[in-house]
């Protein structure tokens, strides 16, 4: 019986930094002596920003540098290869965050070949699987391998769904797709009357079958699906290249490349990022764009890249952040849509089934057309009643992210379906921040059924006239893991607090309000129009007031695609906009992944944010507050957090 061998040592992520210090200088600890674990650690805190530029086996130098306690960061550059760890030991929901597969590699070129955790975030887990790298919840393994005990591989496998068994007893999914996946057919649609979710009815009409595996949509179930778009960027694109190439040589055969997608979204600010100045990664960044032109160009796949290839008269930004340019572009109802990026749920507003994959997952649909997932459960999220005057869904969703039962893990993995009589009221743009920020939420995807909204937008965006068809909604008896109901009416402005996107607090109720040194409106959740919409409603007010934002604060307002760039330049938005000394930058994600201006520089700065996560070191070192639009827009013209209610009667006075 094969068995993994863990002689090495172990590696526990302690609250206290001393005790993780500890380790690092040689010390073996008990789990008693290593004391509580960190909760939700981030793949930011694993692999953050600035080392996203490596790709291959220099990513073993990295892993944990992010990690952040106690004030500060502990593990140091290549402390984990040269320590000799092999398991590392963790708390709840390790793995939050984004979709990068730098983490688990990193973990894996480290020498890490297990990471015990009390629970772990899908797209983590599922890209461990894909290295070969294996995860597990059992916390009795550690006495047995503190002892020196191998162990067996079925006992690490035992519990996970077959197809994840299997692709770890290959090592790694290219090697599983190279044995497993020679003939890929379409699985049969059900044609029964059982009651099924929108979700439930997507997947049936995209499951695959293959030598190995079936297209049973019982939860829990390891299946493969036939995705209508693939779409990757450019900080993953070299990095899938490399793996395809060494699995599979050059030329590659890639499956229905017109249906693939390449943006870059992420980079084209690092030029103004001083993290990226400061330590000297723009040669880096020019290599990844490189890697990732000359996929797109080698075989065939529309790449939207920068703005200054594509109009004479812009030197920088891009022509969209991904996942917004694919609801504005090309998802529709009832399609399968993947992405390399945990915010592809974005689309899910639309009515489709979209969620982001790994680079692993997607090296792989790319030469087989068959994308890996595990069958979710659904939860139903009932918003009921009038949204008051003030709330956007941004504070909706930072709302349900405070939730003690979506705190303690139960949307992990799960699909969050939006619904009740609240939705109707809401544009699809705000439908795409509820979608986007399942994410954050922990879930596979959120969607939304298409309705009278869907097809305007459709017409409206695209010129698209759209027909719903009779199959397009959730039946009535479907099954769902939980309902939670939320009372729209009774909602206020939100905020997040430094930290995480689930330190969830109603605005009203912060009794000490914070100066602030940065507000930054854009990124995917919240540089669409209605995004924009909202902070012109705040600062056009303000500037028809002769107000201006305060010499200590910096707002910069980023467009999410060049769509919205346009439709603001149309509304003559722009104009309010520099009255009030806001600082306009071309589409990017810029400060959302500490890639350009917007990011802190010094920790002692304060930044209030509309993008979706605060993750220590996510957009620099300061403290991040999560905010609606008109909230970041009211903080900045106020110099402290205060939401435009607070900023009008302060000025009514």
């Amino acid at each position: 019986m094969a068995k993994l061998d863990v002689s090495g040592r172990v590696l526990f992520l302690c609250v206290d930094p001393a005790n993780v210090e500890r380790q690092l200088a040689g010390e073996d600890l008990t789990p008693d002596e290593a004391g509580a674990l960190r909760d939700d650690v981030s793949t930011d805190e694993i692999t953050p920003i600035s080392v996203l530029t490596r790709f291959d086996e220099r990513l073993g130098q990295c892993p944990y540098v992010g990690f952040h306690t106690g004030g500060r960061n502990p593990v140091g550059v290549d402390a984990v290869r040269a320590g000799r760890f092999q398991v590392t030991v963790a708390g709840n929901r390790y793995g939050k965050g984004s979709s990068r597969e730098h983490s688990p590699l990193a973990e894996y070129h480290a020498g890490i070949r297990l990471v015990i955790a009390r629970s772990f975030e899908r797209i983590y887990r599922q890209n461990a699987d894909n290295l070969g790298l294996f995860t597990s919840t059992d916390f009795g393994l550690i006495e047995r391998i503190r002892r020196g005990e191998a162990i067996d591989i079925d006992e690490l496998v035992a519990g996970r769904d077959p197809l994840a068994a299997a692709i770890l007893r290959s090592g790694g999914l290219l090697r599983y797709g190279k044995s497993h996946m020679q003939r890929v057919g379409a699985g049969a649609t059900s044609v029964d009357d059982t009651p099924r979710t929108l979700v439930e009815k997507i997947l049936a009409r995209h499951a695959l079958v293959t030598d190995a595996t079936n297209a049973s949509l019982e939860p829990g179930n390891g299946i493969f699906v036939r995705a209508d778009w693939r779409f990757i960027h450019e900080y993953y694109t070299g990095m899938a290249a490399h793996m395809l190439h060494a699995a599979f040589g050059r030329p590659l055969m890639l499956r229905d490349p017109g249906s693939m997608l390449a943006f870059e979204d992420h980079l084209s600010y690092s030029h103004r990022s001083e993290l990226h100045i400061r330590n000297g990664l723009l040669p880096n960044v020019r290599e990844l764009s490189e890697a990732h032109r000359a996929f797109a160009r080698d075989y065939d796949v529309r790449n939207h890249g920068y703005l200054s290839e594509t109009k004479s008269d812009v030197d920088e930004g891009s022509e969209g952040i991904s996942h917004a340019m694919m609801a504005e572009r090309y998802a529709l109802p009832g399609q399968v849509a993947v992405g390399t990026d945990s915010h592809t749920p974005h689309s899910g507003a639309l009515g489709c089934v979209a969620f982001g994959v790994g680079t692993t997952d997607m090296a792989n649909a790319f030469v087989t057309g068959a994308v890996r997932m595990t069958v979710p459960q659904s939860l139903r999220i009932e918003l009921s009643g009038p949204i008051p005057e003030g709330v956007t869904a941004k504070d909706i969703v930072l709302h349900l992210l405070a939730d003690s039962r979506i705190r303690a893990g139960a949307g992990v993995g799960k699909v969050f379906e939006f619904a009740g009589t609240a939705i109707a009221s809401l544009s699809t743009d705000e439908r795409t921040t509820l979608t986007n920020m399942t994410a954050e939420l922990g879930g596979f995807t959120g969607i939304v059924a298409p309705d009278d909204e869907t097809v305007r937008f459709l017409k409206e965006r695209r010129g698209i006239d759209f027909t719903i068809e009779p199959w397009m909604h959730s039946d009535p008896g479907a099954r769902y893991a939980d309902v939670i109901g939320i009372d729209c009416a009774r909602l206020s402005p939100m905020l997040a607090a430094p930290g995480d996107p689930g330190n969830g607090v109603a605005l009203a109720a912060l009794d000490q309000r914070p100066r602030i040194d940065i507000a930054y409106g854009g990124s995917c959740t919240a540089g669409k129009r209605e995004d924009f919409d909202h902070y012109h409603d705040v600062l056009s007010w303000a500037a028809a007031r002769g107000l201006r934002v305060p010499d200590h604060v910096k707002l910069y307002l980023q467009f999410g695609t060049q769509d919205v760039r346009d439709y603001c330049i149309e509304k003559r938005y722009v104009d309010a906009f520099e009255r009030v000394g806001a600082i306009l930058l071309q589409p990017s994600c810029g400060a959302c992944a500490n890639c350009g201006p917007g990011s802190s520089t010094d920790a002692q700065q304060v930044t209030i944010s509309a993008i979706n996560r605060n993750f220590p070191g996510r957009s620099g070192p300061g403290k991040v507050w999560l905010a609606s639009p008109p909230t970041v827009a009211a903080s900045a013209l106020a110099g402290s957090i205060a939401s435009f209610a607070e900023l009008q009667h302060r000025f009514m006075k």
